[in-house]
């Protein structure tokens, strides 16, 4: 009832303010998503059943212009089906804050943004919104941009605690980054698309009982995108330096996308990625693993999440070769992704012999229709065929059936526009 109440006066609120505003917007979100996991993010034993269950996003978002002052409130509630009772007299979750931020226009190309935002850049490989799971990601950020004609330079800031503290504390903040710091440059020259990162993240250790540090890991490097009537390419290089946990990091990152569009309704890409990792019988204690930290990690390497989505870090690295096929037809879209899945470094069995460098194959296929333009269903099926060398990474039995299925209906209504 106090969430309820609280958004009501959040409304009302708004409302009596668009007397004076340009512009106040509000609209919601429901998604709704059901989801069957047989061998998903690990390949599953024989002594493991499948699950099923259905989750739902829940957002209200409040959008408010005036002159130079933009504004956004997003309230949202994830849930999971069954998780209190039909009579629970409160929320498994609560509302919880998405977005809650304010921007200032100082100049057409001088703006600043603060508050609790997305932080979104490029393909999302680095910094992404991580749209795919029902919470999303966001941060508690500064980020000020210089954004005259084809150029933008955003300086991002954060710094986080898990209270208000009157001391220092004597145990380290494990729940997100300490603080970090970033610098994105993008540009455009007729058809090609350049940008530039370099991330400073800050987190938290005890090197001794009694001394908390914060090490420092740097991420740095480019994007290029070039896009004309039929070929739409890219190509993504990282490195990693500094210090986490009071070791050395030292990795990198390359990809590259090649797509064309063969007619106005099918296209056709043809991709790689290369995520750096350590061999298992390297003795250093460097970290020789790229981490894509803050990415949307669903989108890449498999929708089964094997790789980088909560695990696969500190790893043996990944090579991910794929082909994507799209079409479309009305509103119907359908896309085939096929992966391919090694290993770069060395996989050792449990006799410390080297495995086959050959992790597995996976294939996902997706379908959407838009039944108008604010309902939107979508499904997909996922397999994978693992290897001897997967199921001694990850654990579980290839022999088994490991696939995954979903179903999502979203619903996106425009409550109201005021100008």
């Amino acid at each position: 009832m106090k969430s309820l109440k609280t958004i009501g006066l959040s409304l009302l609120g708004m409302i009596s303010l668009t007397s004076y505003a340009q512009e106040f917007d509000a609209n919601i979100q429901l998604r709704p998503r059901y989801e069957y996991r047989n061998g998903y993010k690990s390949l599953i034993k024989d002594t493991e059943d499948p699950t099923s269950f259905i989750s739902q996003r829940s957002r209200l978002n409040l959008n408010f212009k005036q002159e130079k002052l933009k504004t956004k409130l997003t309230l949202q509630n994830i849930r999971t089906w069954g998780d209190v009772t039909t009579t629970s007299t409160s929320d498994k979750n609560g509302i919880e804050i998405f977005e809650a931020w304010a921007q200032y226009d100082f100049t057409p190309n001088w703006s600043t943004r603060l508050g609790r935002q997305v932080i979104s850049y490029d393909n999302q490989r680095i910094l992404g919104e991580i749209d795919w799971t029902q919470q999303g990601q966001s941060h508690d950020a500064a980020v000020i941009s210089f954004h005259p004609k084809n150029n933008q330079l955003d300086l991002g800031f954060a710094l986080n605690a898990d209270k208000e503290n009157l001391v220092a504390p004597t145990t380290p903040y494990t729940t997100n980054y300490k603080s970090l710091q970033y610098a994105w440059y993008h540009t455009t020259f007729s058809k090609l698309n350049t940008s530039l990162l370099f991330l400073n993240t800050g987190y938290e250790y005890a090197k001794t009982l009694t001394d908390l540090k914060v090490d420092y890991k740097q991420t740095f490097g480019t994007y290029l995108s070039y896009k004309d009537k039929k070929w739409d390419s890219d190509l993504s290089l990282y490195g990693q330096s500094g210090k986490s946990n009071n070791l050395k990091v030292n990795a990198f990152y390359a990809g590259a996308n090649f797509g064309y569009a063969i007619t106005t309704q099918f296209k056709a890409a043809l991709g790689y990625e290369f995520l750096s990792g350590k061999d298992q019988d390297d003795a250093s204690s460097d970290l020789k693993s790229f981490t894509p930290l803050f990415g949307t990690n669903h989108g890449f390497n498999g929708y089964m999440d094997y790789f980088y989505v909560g695990n696969h870090q500190n790893s043996v690295g990944l090579q991910d070769a794929y082909l994507k096929l799209n079409y479309t037809q009305n509103k119907w879209q359908f896309a085939l992704i096929p992966h391919l899945f090694s290993a770069p470094n060395t996989v050792l069995d449990a006799s410390n012999n080297k495995m086959d460098s050959y992790l597995g194959t996976e294939l996902d296929f997706t379908v959407a229709y838009s039944f108008q333009k604010d309902v939107l269903a979508s499904a997909g099926y996922s397999q994978m065929f693992g290897s001897t060398t997967l199921e001694r990474l990850k654990g579980g039995d290839s022999n088994n059936t490991n696939n995954w299925v979903w179903v999502m209906i979203s619903f996106s209504p425009r409550l109201f526009t005021a100008k």
